[in-house]
């Protein structure tokens, strides 16, 4: 148990749910939620694809009303932490305020990975993580005719669907020999760009962006590494994250590809814990450090937290799952699929409905799921109680899933 304040820094998924979890836990202290953004604490997954669609306004996004921070005595803090005087377990702000803690939650999140190309940084050279940059986006889109999107993977797909559902002409640029490839099988991969295609996307692959043309301050286009030059008056990337791992790194605290921290989320400081896109965490579960970006992990790892300061200790060990709407369709992701050797396919894509068992030395390691809800839920119940199923049995449709589970 803790005694004293709990000052949470980052106000998205994980942080929040820190702060509901606590009092939900019956946490009687102080609880400050440190947040960033001009707006109240809101979900992202709808960022890229039904906010900018719609016509609904950011107050469709949050997590909860305002009255709920006030109910539930969650002060909620608009500013941007600085500094971390670990010694006297003190917070400083960009303000100059400063916030006293007996445990500090580093819920920082991740950004976006910037691209370093000529006329990068005009107006019309977008990103797509936070709900201003969203808002952009949707203002600007009856306007554009054209829009380059530079990277395949969820977000950029899903925002390239969106587009074309709006009537824009898009293409689609990566890298990689295929679309998604860090996080899908190469059957999924075929699925979703033979779907892009027929909405009328264009994909290039295994091609960059060497730099993007303008005339005027406007954007007309980029130029690739294959010589070509594609018109555009839309630009929009999406190339990754980063951790933002700073403010720790500052603090001495231990950084690598996220900020270090224990089974039980902790960092080498036991007054502070690190959870959600920012955490690199030791899994028991895979047997090494991880960090995941996905609503899944953030309030999994931020309900585990709540549940260590209110003294019921476990060791975290969530089973992943992720998601991503693309047009149409729904793709849905139970386990960690890297490092498969053995892919066996249920149901049919011709029929846009199929699940991708994936294998590594004979053991079910993950399920990927396209239209097929039932497949997913049976990969996460089955995942979570540490079992398998035989590949000729995935493949066979004639087999009951739930006798599995039995």
């Amino acid at each position: 148990m803790t005694n004293g304040p709990v000052v949470i820094i980052g106000a998205g998924h994980a942080g929040f749910q820190v702060a509901a979890s606590l009092r939900q836990l019956g946490f009687g202290e102080r609880i400050c939620l440190i947040n960033d953004e001009a707006h109240l604490p809101y979900q992202r997954p709808p960022l890229s694809k039904a906010y900018i669609k719609g016509n609904a306004g950011p107050e469709s996004l949050t997590f909860r009303p305002e009255k709920f921070y006030a109910d539930q005595k969650i002060e909620l803090i608009s500013g941007r932490a600085v500094s971390i005087d670990r010694p006297q377990r003190r917070l400083l702000l960009a303000s100059g305020a400063s916030l006293d803690y007996g445990h500090l939650v580093l819920a920082l999140g991740a950004r976006n990975r910037l691209l370093d190309l000529p006329n990068a940084n005009l107006p019309d050279v977008r990103y797509l993580r936070i709900l201003d940059e969203s808002e952009a986006l949707r203002k600007t889109l009856p306007s554009k005719k054209r829009a380059v999107i530079i990277g395949a993977g969820f977000i950029g797909l899903e925002f390239a669907a969106t587009a074309r559902i709006k009537g824009l002409e898009v293409d689609v640029l990566e890298l990689a020999s295929r679309v998604m490839a860090r996080a899908v099988t190469a059957e999924v991969s075929d699925y979703f760009q033979a779907r892009h295609r027929e909405a009328g996307i264009r994909i290039h692959l295994g091609v960059q962006a060497t730099s993007i043309e303008a005339e005027g301050g406007k954007v007309t286009g980029v130029s690739l590494s294959d010589g070509r030059h594609l018109p555009a008056d839309l630009i929009v990337v999406g190339v990754g994250v980063l951790p933002n791992v700073e403010l720790a790194a500052d603090a001495g605290l231990s950084v690598a590809s996220g900020i270090i921290v224990d089974q039980h989320l902790l960092t080498a400081d036991p007054n502070i814990s690190a959870i959600g896109d920012c955490a690199l965490f030791a899994s028991p579960r895979f047997g090494g450090s991880l960090r995941l970006e996905s609503v899944q992990n953030a309030t999994d790892q931020a309900r585990c937290v709540a549940a260590r300061l209110t003294g019921d200790d476990k060791p975290y060990d969530g089973q992943p799952w992720f998601w991503s709407d693309q047009g149409d369709d729904k793709l849905q992701i139970a386990g960690l699929t890297t490092g498969y050797d053995q892919v066996v396919l249920r149901g049919d894509p011709a029929r846009k409905s199929f699940s991708a068992f994936c294998y590594r030395s004979g053991k079910l390691v993950g399920i990927e799921s396209i239209n097929r809800a039932g497949d997913h839920m049976f990969g996460r119940r089955l995942l979570g109680m540490d079992r398998s199923l035989a590949p000729e049995k995935a493949g066979d449709e004639s087999f009951d899933l739930k006798s599995a589970l039995a």
